[in-house]
């Protein structure tokens, strides 16, 4: 259920109402999920990422008009090995990131394999955005943004091309989902996201990040 209660805007406004929402990052290793997530977070971009082991965990918070939204992010590992323990990490999730390397045309297929799996096992209502990520190696470009604008438009996903390194889209993204993520008291599973955090955090590392409003 969505958490409300009232919080205070810098100028000492109220603001009426917070919603909290589960939000999973699904994608092949490689493609810059973690780096995506960084960048979102912190403000932050590392040439070299280390991979992801299982999944890690951070939060974030958007501010809409009337709304502050808190995401619980699940940054899950792109290795095939870890694939059986993505459905631990989407159940129960209100939103998902799929990512691509705009690069590399078979992560581009590997992405479309999970949006079919979330479609087709995740929440029915869940909201789906599909990243091209890498945006700033457009001259190594092997996805064109029209087929993956029309494959996003067929299957009803938010798109966006995005950059951790530059930072384009990457704060973008993330506010999109926000704005189409219902704020009504049973739109956001905080119970399911924090007994889904205790499952992790017993059996794999999950990292924490720090959580700043209305940056």
């Amino acid at each position: 259920m969505a958490s409300r209660s009232s919080a205070q805007r810098p100028n000492g406004a109220t603001q009426g109402k917070i919603c909290q929402f589960k939000l999973v990052l699904l994608g092949e290793s490689a493609v810059g999920k973690s780096s995506l997530v960084l960048r979102f977070v912190k403000g932050q971009f590392h040439e070299y990422q280390e991979s992801t082991i299982g999944a890690a965990f951070l939060t974030q918070t958007v501010c809409l008009d009337d709304t502050t939204v808190k995401f619980e992010i699940w940054d899950t590992a792109g290795q095939e090995r870890y694939h059986s323990l993505a459905p631990m990490y989407y159940r129960g999730a209100q939103a998902a990131i799929v990512v691509y390397d705009i690069t590399n045309q078979d992560t581009f297929g590997r992405a479309k394999t999970w949006v079919k799996e979330l479609q087709k096992q995740a929440s029915p209502s869940i909201v789906i955005a599909l990243a091209g990520n890498k945006a700033d190696l457009a001259s190594k470009r092997m996805v064109d943004l029209e087929e993956a604008q029309a494959y996003a438009d067929e299957h009803g996903l938010l798109f966006m091309e995005t950059s951790a390194k530059t930072a384009m889209n990457v704060n973008d993204i993330f506010l999109a989902i926000a704005q189409k993520l219902p704020k009504t008291d049973q739109a956001a599973g905080g119970s399911e996201a924090a007994k889904g955090r205790r499952l992790v955090e017993g059996a794999e590392s999950a990292q924490r990040g720090p959580s700043s409003c209305c940056k």
